[in-house]
């Protein structure tokens, strides 16, 4: 393989240590090889960069596997070198080289000789609001378990709310499951002074869904559930907040987002998250389409096509 830097590093990332591997000399040469341990506690990731730095690195590759490369980014990437993320698919290591310091220098000598494309790493706030959007998914997946639940329980309490209300959690629907939590008598009267609509003209058909066998039991389990969801709601509240502060100062970008069909502002805050604003990090629409998982892979052999799917590069 030709070489194409002159000094340049590998790291091996793990939870508890670095192994740096830091080739240097001319590249029309065997470049001179020194390999050293670093701990992940941030003063000695301060002291891997500044060596790294003393040795006049110009390049620095590190694996995308697990969490652990992140805390090591977040501290290199204020020394003045260029920090690459390597996909770890593609650079997997041939066999009979599986050791700390080997994989360090399989690195090394990779990025040496320019094999290794690094990977699209955001800039910190994008990075920050991404923590935010995919926390606010999760969120938002809790908060329907937990609907699911409450939907179960009635089923086996023989609550048939659902034959008459296509959503038992807006306004009407809250007022009576907050009734059920709390063992209140529901009445006729009730549901015809409380009901909107066209639920109020289907009081009685209500009032007999909900004489069901509801027992202790129901009303513990549904109260459960009924708890951690307005919890769940009152976070994705403050996560949503968080959020549009965020990307208030990305309007511009927000509003070319919105003129796209079928993206509405909470969707346009998960594309920002993901892919920023700076289009440049990105050779094309095709690496950008690829990046993202929506491009398919075309695998071919002896003249074969296979198709196996999506062939993303590294998603941190």
């Amino acid at each position: 393989m030709e070489a194409m830097l002159e000094r340049c590093a590998g790291l091996d990332v793990h939870q508890e240590t670095v192994v740096a591997c830091v080739l240097t000399g001319p590249i029309d040469r065997t470049p001179v090889s020194e390999i050293r341990t670093f701990g992940t506690i941030d003063n000695e990731l301060m002291e891997l960069g500044q060596w790294l730095a003393d040795e006049g690195c110009t390049h620095v590759a590190m694996e995308s596997t697990g969490v652990y490369w992140k805390s090591v980014w977040n501290v290199l990437e204020a020394f003045d070198y260029d920090l690459i993320l390597a996909n770890a698919h593609h650079i997997k290591n041939l066999p009979g080289r599986k050791t700390d310091m080997k994989d360090a220098e399989w690195i090394a000598k990779l990025l040496r000789c320019g094999l290794i494309e690094g990977s699209f790493v955001p800039s910190e706030d994008i990075r920050d609001l991404r923590d935010l959007t995919r926390y606010r998914k999760k969120l938002v997946q809790d908060a329907t378990s937990e609907k699911n639940r409450i939907h179960k329980l009635l089923q086996d309490a023989n609550i048939k709310l659902t034959t008459h209300m296509s959503d038992i959690f807006g306004k009407s629907g809250r007022l009576l499951l907050e009734k059920l939590v709390h063992g209140e008598v529901i009445t006729m009267e009730f549901l015809e002074t409380h009901m909107k609509g066209a639920l109020k003209h289907k009081s009685p058909k209500l009032l007999q869904s909900l004489n069901g066998r509801l027992r202790k039991h129901h009303r513990d389990m549904i109260r459960f559930s009924w708890d951690h969801l307005l919890y769940l709601e009152k976070q994705i509240d403050q996560v949503e907040q968080d959020i549009r502060q965020r990307i208030a100062d990305k309007q511009e970008a927000v509003d070319l987002l919105l003129t796209i069909p079928g993206v509405n502002e909470q969707a346009a805050s998960v594309i920002l998250a993901e892919i920023g604003t700076d289009m440049t990090r990105f050779k094309d629409d095709h690496h950008l389409a690829a990046w993202a998982g929506v491009s398919p892979g075309n695998h071919e052999s002896a003249g074969k096509k296979n198709e196996l799917g999506h062939d993303p590069e590294t998603i941190t």
